[in-house]
Parts: C-alpha cells; sequence; structure tokens
C-alpha cells in the first residue's frame, strides 16, 4: 500500500506541474481526458466498489450511496465543480479566471481530495478492488490536479501553485494512510468503513456523470473523440476484472 500512496502522488505531482511549463492544455483535450478518467471511475465504483458494499450493507448500503451523491452536491458548492472539469480553459491554452473563489474552491477541493483517499486504506473482500481502485483515483486526479494547479497559477502565480500542486498531490495518499493505520488499530474503524466506502461510492457516481455532460460541446453532443475516450475507459475498467 505503501508504494501505491507513493505512486499516487509521484502521478499526481507530475500531471499537475504539466500548466506549469506548457501551455498546450487546451480546453478539447482536457475534456477528453475528463471523460476518459470520469468513463473509468464510473466502471470501478459499479464493477467493485458497489459489489463490496451491497455484499456488506445489502440493500441499506442505498441509503448511503444517495447520501455521498448528495453530499459531493455539497461539496461542489464550494468547488465550483472544478473536480468534474467545470473550469475552462482557453483554446490557446491561455486560463480566463476573474474574480474566482480561490480559498473555497481549495477547502471544498481539499476536502474531496481526502475523502477519496480514505477508501484507498481499506482491506476488500474482492483482491481485485484495492488496486483497481487506485487506478482510478490515479486516472480522476489526472484533471483534477491539472484544473487545479492552473487555477492557482492564473489567480495566485506559480509559486502558490506549486504549493498548492504539493498539498494537493499529498492530500489522498494522506487520507489513504490515515484510513490505513485507523483500521488496524481501532476495531470500531471496520463499521465506519463500511457507511464510507458507499458514501464515496455515491460520490464518485456523481462526479463521473457529471463529467458526461460537463465535458463536451455547448451542446452536450456526444462527438466521435469523447465516445473513443469513454469506450477507452470503460475498456480498461472491465480489465481490471482480470485482477481477480
Amino acid at each position: 500500500m505503501l508504494l501505491y500512496n507513493l505512486l499516487l502522488f509521484v502521478i499526481s505531482f507530475i500531471a499537475g506541474s504539466v500548466p506549469l511549463w506548457f501551455k498546450g492544455i487546451t480546453e478539447k483535450r482536457m475534456n477528453l481526458l475528463l471523460a476518459f478518467s470520469g468513463a473509468f471511475l464510473l466502471s470501478i465504483t459499479f464493477l467493485h466498489l458497489l459489489h463490496e458494499t451491497f455484499e456488506e450493507l445489502h440493500t441499506s448500503a442505498g441509503i448511503y450511496l444517495l447520501a455521498g451523491f448528495f453530499l459531493q452536491l455539497v461539496i461542489q458548492r464550494f468547488t465550483h465543480g472544478i473536480e468534474h472539469g467545470h473550469v475552462h480553459l482557453e483554446d490557446d491554452g491561455h486560463h480566463h479566471h476573474h474574480h474566482v473563489p480561490l480559498a473555497s474552491i481549495l477547502v471544498g477541493l481539499g476536502i474531496h481530495a481526502f475523502m477519496e483517499g480514505l477508501p484507498l486504506g481499506f482491506n476488500y473482500l474482492d483482491s481485485a478492488t484495492g488496486p483497481s481502485l487506485y487506478l482510478a483515483v490515479a486516472a480522476h486526479k489526472l484533471p483534477e490536479i491539472i484544473l487545479v494547479t492552473s487555477l492557482a497559477f492564473s489567480v495566485k502565480g506559480r509559486n502558490t501553485a506549486i504549493l498548492v500542486l504539493i498539498l494537493f498531490s499529498l492530500l489522498t495518499p494522506v487520507g489513504s494512510y490515515i484510513a490505513s493505520e485507523m483500521s488496524q488499530g481501532y476495531a470500531f474503524i471496520s463499521r465506519v468503513r463500511t457507511i464510507i466506502i458507499p458514501i464515496v461510492a455515491g460520490s464518485f457516481i456523481h462526479i463521473a456523470t457529471t463529467i458526461f455532460f460537463e465535458s463536451g460541446t455547448k451542446q452536450h453532443l456526444l462527438t466521435r473523440q469523447k465516445v473513443f475516450a469513454i469506450g477507452i475507459g470503460v475498456g480498461i475498467g472491465l480489465l481490471t476484472l482480470l485482477f481477480e
């Protein structure tokens, strides 16, 4: 698990560094990356997380899934949807963020980043769930951390952007580490775990489905490129079933 967390930090840091050095990140490219990550995240949620949570909680799992879905809606009130790509980039690579409530976005997104790390620190009934979930979260963090670094860079400058990059590269692995340590040291965490997993799964469903509406044309059309990106995400998600 330590290796997984280290890789997650490295992947997040490298991806988040891109907008600090390159200006070729267009909105079209970001939308395709979002479509891929959303499809992959949704696939892992359906193929692995839902199986785990219904196996343990049965029909009551639906209550926590619903709670997680609407909890993400509340978090979105602070993040302004940056976790599913609702920050736009000009096609020439320049950013246009006027009067952006950066503090609110960073707090909301920090809670979101920490939350998505919690299920990474748990043990699962199916041995394939853990590594599959790490892959899905890593894929989700690629566009997320690129967007938050771009936002900090355009509003506050390079130094602040680097600090934000380091912080958000660490938050999810730290959440995973804390969950892992607490689940080993406290018996009651095993019960909390069964609740956290469906709440996070509900949050993932909200993020992934919203991405499908946000990451496209203004008319919300399914372009061939977007369908291809979604297909790759779903395809890789199905391949994780081979981990079993």
